[in-house]
């Protein structure tokens, strides 16, 4: 899953672009921002958290998850929604993809069940929520539903910012006392609970269209929880650790993503600038870090960046900033920064796919 997931960041992003730029005619059938947003949330976010999650089911509970030819439909599912989008059957596309989120949530499921695992319970239902925003994403597009497309897609960001949330909170701290000796990353209860309670109640409040205001001050909490974590782990004692300070830089995108969600409700700024400190920023940077991260660790490599690992880690962060800064700042160059910002995207994720092509698809180095 990582695999297909950096393939597709890589072709995907410049795909858009070049449309977005006036340089390829618009021929692709969710042609435009609809079919950029969908792809970039079910398609490469939702391959790397499910790739993630079946991996850490494993530990959670020692029994195992979908493997051998289990695995392959499942894999076989999300590839044919993404070629399927392409062609003249892109409606099929919405009924391969919605049974690739139900076929990972019941992948995942099962072994949480046979565990008695009921802390992780609710990956299961956010899998199964992100695969009903696809289905009511794929009806309204087909003129099916009245829906409005835009709020979706926020509503499955919001998801899937939970979802990472809860993750980083779990492993950044872990990961950081283990690899720095004396770097003290710790936890408050209080604070996880305001921090993941305050993106949830954001998640909702878009659910049920709130006013704007009360998304602002929602948002704005969120911001200040969020940044307070993030300084209880102590960022700054990871500088000389790429393989860390990667995790770090893109979670500390949270609370900017927040901020300008916050600016965005008020009307101050554009909403697509909020979007895509959260896609680039946070989702772009903590995926490549995880999968860099666990890839090394599951296959019995030495949990360190090469040269390969840090080109890439800060080509996605100069994306992110391009991305968001350039449109807010200059916005007379926005095709332009829009331009860059996809052209380091994707050098960076097609470097990860191609230096990690041969770490994944090998057997790990203590087996």
């Amino acid at each position: 899953m990582y695999l297909l997931a950096g393939l597709l960041a890589a072709i995907s992003v410049p795909l858009w672009v070049a449309q977005y730029a006036g340089m390829l005619p618009p021929g692709i059938a969710y042609a435009g921002s609809s079919w950029h947003a969908h792809e970039m949330i079910f398609g490469f976010a939702a391959a790397v958290i499910v790739g993630f999650l079946f991996t850490a089911a494993r530990n959670w509970t020692g029994r195992p998850t979908p493997t051998g030819a289990a695995f392959a439909a499942i894999a076989a599912l999300w590839i044919a929604a993404r070629i399927l989008a392409l062609t003249p059957w892109a409606p099929l596309a919405g009924s391969f993809d919605v049974c690739f989120g139900l076929a990972a949530a019941g992948g995942l499921a099962i072994p949480l069940w046979r565990a008695r695992n009921a802390r992780n319970y609710f990956f299961v239902v956010l899998l199964v929520a992100l695969a009903a925003l696809n289905a009511l994403f794929h009806l309204a597009l087909a003129g099916r539903i009245e829906a409005d497309l835009p709020r979706l897609l926020v509503i499955a960001l919001d998801i899937v910012l939970f979802v990472v949330a809860v993750m980083a909170g779990r492993v950044v701290p872990m990961f950081t006392n283990n690899a720095v000796p004396g770097a003290g990353a710790r936890r408050t209860a209080w604070l996880e609970r305001l921090s993941l309670g305050s993106t949830l109640l954001l998640a909702a409040s878009d659910v049920v269209d709130a006013p704007a205001p009360v998304i602002a001050a929602v948002a704005g909490v969120a911001a200040v929880a969020h940044a307070a974590r993030l300084a209880l782990w102590n960022p700054w004692r990871t500088r000389k650790t790429p393989i860390l300070w990667i995790l770090h830089a893109a979670y500390a995108w949270v609370p900017i993503h927040l901020v300008l969600r916050a600016a965005a409700a008020l009307g101050l700024i554009a909403p697509g600038l909020a979007s895509h400190a959260l896609a680039v920023g946070v989702i772009g940077g903590l995926t490549l870090g995880m999968m860099t991260r666990t890839s090394r660790g599951h296959t019995g490599r030495p949990l360190t960046a090469g040269a390969a690992e840090i080109t890439a880690y800060a080509l996605v962060m100069a994306a992110a900033f391009v991305r968001v800064f350039v449109p807010l700042l200059v916005p007379q160059l926005t095709v332009a920064g829009v331009v860059v910002a996809g052209a380091l995207w994707s050098a960076a994720f097609l470097l990860f796919t191609v230096t990690y092509w041969p770490i994944i698809t090998r057997p790990a180095l203590r087996g």
